[in-house]
């Protein structure tokens, strides 16, 4: 990986490190409510449920566009897409219960995920940490397939099924981002 030091590499870093703290921290506080209220209210579980997909599609828009626009980023500009069409279908689900959610969960877990793994390989030469995008999307399509196959089960899942999922992805946003403010550190000690 190389480690660029023009100032427009060094922006793109401090903009990829903001980024990621910010899907972090709303993950982490997306399965905190999740957890602490959704699990008891069927309302906030679907609010929750449909805010999920959508916010993914609106950081992902941000990220392309702040990172070259949705034309230079492809990967990106198909998960907006896959994203705004999950709110949808989520929205459809929820009519017809838990399972079916799940199994849209699952579905866009796996779109998702690959899309992020390829966006991830992307950024790979040109940005640090990079290793944890690639994780995280590999296990997001993981996860996905599993999710498919609980769906399919006589059990009702709930939105805690969902919450460890976000959970895993808060973890993985917030390595990424303590990776490149370690990374940025040292090359601003080493050009000092």
């Amino acid at each position: 990986m190389t480690h660029p030091t023009d100032s427009s590499a060094l922006k793109q870093d401090h903009w990829l490190k903001r980024y990621y703290f910010t899907r972090a921290l709303f993950s982490i506080v997306w399965v905190a409510a999740a957890i602490v209220i959704g699990s008891k209210s069927p309302v906030i579980a679907a609010v929750l449920l449909v805010l999920y997909p959508a916010w993914d599609a609106a950081a992902n828009w941000v990220d392309a566009n702040a990172s070259g626009g949705l034309q230079a980023n492809r990967t990106q500009r198909i998960n907006v897409w896959a994203s705004g069409l999950t709110t949808l279908a989520v929205c459809l689900a929820l009519t017809a219960g838990m399972n079916a959610v799940l199994g849209v969960f699952g579905a866009w877990a796996i779109a998702s995920g690959l899309l992020q793994l390829g966006t991830a390989l992307r950024r790979w030469k040109s940005h640090g940490a990079q290793w944890v995008m690639v994780l995280s999307g590999a296990q997001s399509a993981l996860a996905g397939g599993f999710f498919i196959a609980q769906a399919q089960k006589a059990d009702v899942p709930s939105i805690v099924n969902v919450a460890g999922y976000a959970g895993v992805g808060a973890l993985y946003f917030l390595i990424s981002a303590i990776w490149l403010t370690v990374s940025l550190s040292r090359r601003k000690k080493a050009s000092a």
